[in-house]
């Protein structure tokens, strides 16, 4: 699970979904477990670095493990009931400093902890084929080759150790204080260029750090705090923020320092030159899930708005096409580009947003009653919403080459198990054709699995929709088929039994 990883000063490596990776014990040069990747870096940081990390394929001590001849057992690490630091690892370099080594984990506070380290020898294999190597001198040790479905039960505490950037980190040698600070000041500033937007302020000094600025670090480059001269990030910030670049604040309730703004006339700012490419990486990565979803045949759905009179002069004044599909993100940038140039941020309080003419009509015309007074500021966190709620809604459905858009917001599946005659008990299914399922194909198909009699009929009053209807109560089994087969998601299904009334 990402919450139990340990993120090194560096952030997270990148990777993407499906990629083989390794976990260690720090101070065990040997392997316990291995597994793919659930979700790509990009995806886990958008996530806030919630949900599984790993799906485990083989571990220490499984049935494949039980199955081999001799048991192998790395080192004295490798105990009956659980896995340690390996003694003769440890004791090899008693000198060594671990705080100093990029490309390891501070066991002062992961005593108990475990490494990921990733497979770069099988980035392009079908089946999980890792190769274990020592991380002291490189020698290779074993193979492991095998696609198990068992599951590890609890990775809590374990850390991410990205072994190509170790090594580039080696090879160049480490940096001084003073070429730190000019690398954190240039990830700050191509930030600042490029990530960070007037919609998100203000911001958490510890989000800007590891959503924004650790982003836009140089491939092959790595950030540590503590060998820079300011030592910790509300220094830093405080002292960005004195030389008049940002604007910073410690919030004394959550203790924390903001990022309240930032000079886009300061001559640092303008002196810069963004990036392009590093921005390019990270929005490239995110079209993998969905491709992988329409190659296995699931289905992908997208809510879309389109523009109406309420807002048209919104998109007019930034210049944005008014004939063309919004997602929720998108038609935001647009009201939030306005805010920027229109200047309507409140000076004292950078969470309000000012209400002109302009934007008061676009947000609540014709909604407030009659003798009340209209808003006059509208709080950041709310504008996006509000004005989105303005603008008609579409759905887009998509399942490999076959797409549906649809006006309107999208309406769950619903399944629904009743009595009839008696104790006899059907099933019927409506709201299917959103979702891109053929009726009378479900019918066939329903019949055959569940053995059953089926029935297709007209769904009254609405035309072009149909009804499926099955003999038995087969409510859940039938929504884990949709779930299955047609790739429905789960929060588009609405299940009712009334025969539990």
């Amino acid at each position: 699970m990402f919450p139990g990883i340990y993120i090194p000063p560096d952030g997270l490596p990148q990777f993407e979904a499906g990629e083989p990776w390794a976990i260690k014990v720090p101070g065990n040069p040997c392997p316990i477990a291995v597994g793919v990747t659930n979700i790509s870096s990009t995806e886990a940081t958008k996530a806030g670095l919630r949900g599984k990390a790993l799906r485990i394929t083989h571990f220490y001590k499984d049935s494949l493990w039980e199955s081999a001849e001799g048991r192998y057992v790395p080192n004295e690490g490798f105990l009956e009931d659980m896995v340690t630091k390996d003694p003769s690892y440890v004791t090899a370099e008693p000198g060594e400093n671990l705080e100093d080594d990029e490309s390891s984990v501070d066991e002062d506070n992961n005593a108990n902890g475990n490494e990921l380290v990733p497979s770069s020898d099988v980035v392009n294999s079908k089946v999980l084929s890792c190769t274990v190597v020592d991380s002291k001198d490189g020698e290779e040790e074993h193979d492991i080759k095998t696609e198990s479905d068992m599951l590890a039960a609890d990775l809590r505490g374990t850390s991410i150790d990205d072994v190509a950037d170790a090594e580039t980190a080696t090879t160049e040698g480490p940096m001084t204080a003073e070429e730190i600070d000019a690398l954190l000041d240039s990830c700050l500033l191509q930030a600042l260029h490029t990530t960070v937007k007037e919609k998100d302020l203000p911001m958490p000094g510890s989000t800007l750090w590891s959503n924004h600025i650790l982003a836009c670090r140089p491939p092959g480059k790595t950030l540590d705090l503590k060998k820079s001269s300011h030592k910790k990030l509300s220094k830093w910030l405080q002292s960005k923020s004195s030389a008049g670049l940002i604007s910073a604040k410690e919030d004394k309730h959550r203790k924390e320092i903001m990022l309240l703004g930032f000079n886009r006339g300061h001559p640092d700012f303008m002196a810069f030159k963004p990036l392009r490419n590093i921005v390019a990486q990270e929005v490239q990565a995110a079209p993998s899930a969905s491709d992988t979803q329409q190659h296995n045949g699931k289905l992908d759905v997208f809510e879309v708005w389109k523009c109406t009179y309420h807002v048209n002069p919104i998109f007019e004044a930034v210049g944005a096409d008014l004939s063309r599909l919004y997602s929720f993100s998108e038609a935001s940038e647009i009201v939030f580009t306005y805010v920027e140039r229109e200047n309507l941020v409140k000076e004292n309080d950078k969470a309000v947003v000012l209400l002109d003419a302009l934007l008061c009509d676009a947000l609540y015309k014709g909604t407030v009653k009659k003798g009340s007074s209209y808003p006059t500021e509208i709080h950041k966190k709310d504008l996006g919403a509000t004005f989105v709620n303005r603008m008609q809604a579409h759905f887009k459905v998509v399942r490999g080459n076959e797409s549906a858009l649809r006006k309107g917001a999208l309406k769950s599946l619903q399944i629904v198990t009743e009595r009839r005659q008696g104790n006899k008990k059907v099933t019927k299914v409506t709201g299917m054709e959103c979702f891109l399922v053929d009726a009378e194909h479900l019918a066939n198909e329903l019949q055959k699995k569940f053995a059953c009699s089926t029935s297709v009929s007209d769904v009254p009053g609405k035309k072009g929709q149909y009804e499926v209807l099955v003999q038995g109560g087969v409510i859940e089994d039938l929504g884990r088929h949709l779930v299955s087969q047609y790739g429905i998601p789960k929060k588009y299904i609405e299940i009712l039994d009334k025969t539990k009334r």
